[in-house]
């Protein structure tokens, strides 16, 4: 029978060795079978260094401004961590409470290299380890403005608008509306049509309530909205809907109701476009205010001698890019209420245009109807009304 760990036996199948022989199997049989060496091997190593795993790696390239930056440790705790750009500048963060992790307070910038250094102190000496990453280098830029602006109050008939920038690619169209969040308050069915490749409106189904509360985010920065292009800024807007404002011009009975509320609160007699140059008919919407205005034909094509004008006029409201206007016309009163006989204009008395010019707001409403005209075009000012709600929600992408 075999013994594991037996010096007698060893020695009394062998023979009689010397004494000197004996002492050293002793001291080497006892060795092997004691476990106090490898006790003495761990102390010798000390205590282990804390582990900063970083994020993106060291090397990292082409990393996205969105993707936060962090550090964490294992086996010990953050003492101080400082993340600088290529200019040298502090980026703000913070380690968590616990100790083992630290956080980017603020988004990285385009095109430019990062290092983030982390000392931590484990059971042993302090250590510090760092990071060093580049981010994306967009070939393009897009900017997006909006309509209306943050803080303000508008009519019911007011579109949304976001126009993305002429001087850089045109953004895919899916891409840019999952970038747009539209929140309202009540909740109303609402969606995306695209005017041309750069600009998009939003609208609900039918005019907005009064008194909504419309929250808007544009998520943009660091964006792709298309290969190589990039958004530019965030935005952020709430606008409120004021109150319902809805003039009804008719240019059979050259008379035009305003309702407030669902209420008519008054009725005056106006004169609309001549046959000549029928006013449109369908749903406008206001967009400016002008106290005076200098009404120019030449602007739109109408030379003088082709029986244009050139004439100063008080308290215009626009309602359409190609030159519709509510304004005062004194010299039109007398036909005011009977016959049309503007170049497209709703022609009304100086105090009727001037209680109409206070009293209405960007995004009201003015309905035209039998003018003689031609509808009004979708693409002529605001004219999104003009767009059935069916075709509408299809987007026009």
């Amino acid at each position: 029978m075999t013994e594991r760990c037996n010096p007698v036996g060893f020695l009394s199948r062998v023979g009689r060795p010397t004494a000197g022989l004996v002492v050293g199997l002793v001291g080497s049989l006892v060795a092997g079978c004691s476990g106090g060496g490898g006790a003495a091997a761990e102390q010798e190593q000390g205590p282990q260094a804390p582990v900063v795993q970083f994020a993106p790696q060291n090397g990292a390239k082409d990393v996205s401004p969105l993707d936060p930056v962090t550090a964490k440790v294992s086996g010990g705790k953050i003492v101080d961590a400082k993340l600088t750009n290529s200019d040298g500048k502090e980026v703000p963060g913070q380690i968590s409470p616990d100790g083992v992790s630290w956080t980017s307070a603020e988004k990285a910038g385009y095109g430019k290299t990062y290092t983030l250094a982390v000392t931590a102190q484990g059971e042993g000496p302090a250590i510090t380890k760092q990071s060093t990453f580049t981010t994306i280098e967009p070939k393009a830029q897009t900017y997006v403005s909006m309509i209306p602006l943050d803080g303000e109050t508008v009519g019911v008939g007011q579109p949304l608008v976001f126009r993305f920038s002429k001087n850089a690619p045109a953004p895919d169209k899916a891409k840019a509306e999952e970038a747009i969040k539209v929140a309202t308050e009540p909740a109303v069915e609402g969606a995306f049509y695209w005017f041309n490749s750069r600009e998009v409106h939003w609208r609900p189904k039918d005019y907005w309530q009064a008194g909504t509360t419309i929250s808007i985010d544009v998520n943009a920065y660091g964006h792709e909205f298309g290969p190589g292009l990039w958004g530019e800024e965030d935005r952020k807007a709430t606008i409120t809907i004021g109150d319902r404002v809805v003039l009804k011009a008719d240019g059979a009975s050259h008379q035009m109701s305003v309702e407030k509320n669902g209420q008519v609160i008054r009725t005056m007699p106006v004169a609309l476009g001549k046959p000549e140059f029928p006013s449109n008919n369908g749903i406008h919407v206001v967009t400016e205010h002008h106290r005076k205005k200098m009404m120019d034909s030449t602007t739109y094509g109408l030379p003088l001698e082709a029986g244009g004008y050139q004439t100063e006029v008080e308290w215009a409201v626009r309602i359409s890019n190609g030159g519709e206007f509510l304004h005062a016309a004194p010299w039109s009163v007398a036909d005011q209420g009977h016959r049309n006989v503007s170049h497209g204009c709703i022609n009304m008395s100086n105090e009727n245009a001037e209680w109409i010019f206070n009293l209405l707001k960007k995004g009201d409403v003015v309905e035209i109807t039998n003018s003689g005209g031609p509808d009004l075009r979708s693409w002529d000012g605001f004219g999104d009304w003009q767009v059935p709600w069916d075709q509408w929600k299809k987007g026009n992408r």
